[in-house]
This record gives structure tokens, C-alpha cells and sequence, in this order.
């Protein structure tokens, strides 16, 4: 049974046992939510996000393109591989470098 996270996203179909599921576990969401596109799923249990964005540069009155990625936590419910464009919520630190969870794949 899936928990409610406060977001207007649908739980996932599968179950799993993860203790940092927002799903299934015990981790709670918060703050920002962002899209970006999977780049890497190498680490266990961790993809690599890259969000795409425009920054405005009042000098020259024009926006430049920026991109950053996110390290986002991959539970085994959502899986999310390479190429998918991610919905990740903020959520408490889960490691070092880890401060976000995917919680939906919005298209493969």
C-alpha cells in the first residue's frame, strides 16, 4: 500500500521494500520539485538528473542556456534508466551528495 506524499503525482504499480521510498518507506518530501533527464544510472541505487535552464544577463539584455545536475535518489519501484525524463522531489540529506528522490518517469 503507497503512501500520500502531498504531491498530484499517482503511486507506482510495483511494490518495493526500500526504507527511502516516499512510496512504500519512510521518507518524507518537501520543497522544490523539479523535471529534468536521466544522464547517468551508474551508482547503486542513484541516477545522475540534468535540468536544462535560461539565465537572463542584464548587460546584454539577452538569456544564455545553463544546466546543472542533480543527484537523485532511484528507488526499485520507479527505476529510472537513462534517456527518461524524471519528475525529483527535495527531500532530507540521503548522502554527501544526494538531497532529491525521483518520484515519477514521465516519459522513456
Amino acid at each position: 500500500m503507497a503512501h500520500n506524499i502531498g504531491l498530484d503525482i499517482r503511486a507506482p504499480q510495483q511494490e518495493c521494500t526500500d526504507v527511502n521510498c516516499p512510496f512504500h518507506g519512510t521518507l518524507p518530501v518537501r520543497g522544490q520539485v523539479i523535471t529534468g533527464k536521466v544522464v547517468s544510472d551508474r551508482m547503486m541505487g542513484t541516477v545522475v538528473v540534468a535540468r536544462n535552464y535560461l539565465h537572463y544577463v542584464r548587460k546584454y539584455k539577452r538569456y544564455e542556456k545553463r544546466s546543472s545536475k542533480i543527484h537523485a535518489h532511484n528507488p526499485p519501484c520507479i527505476h529510472a534508466k537513462v534517456g527518461d525524463m524524471v519528475k525529483i522531489a527535495e527531500c532530507r540529506p540521503l548522502s554527501k551528495s544526494t538531497t532529491f528522490v525521483v518520484v515519477e518517469v514521465e516519459q522513456q
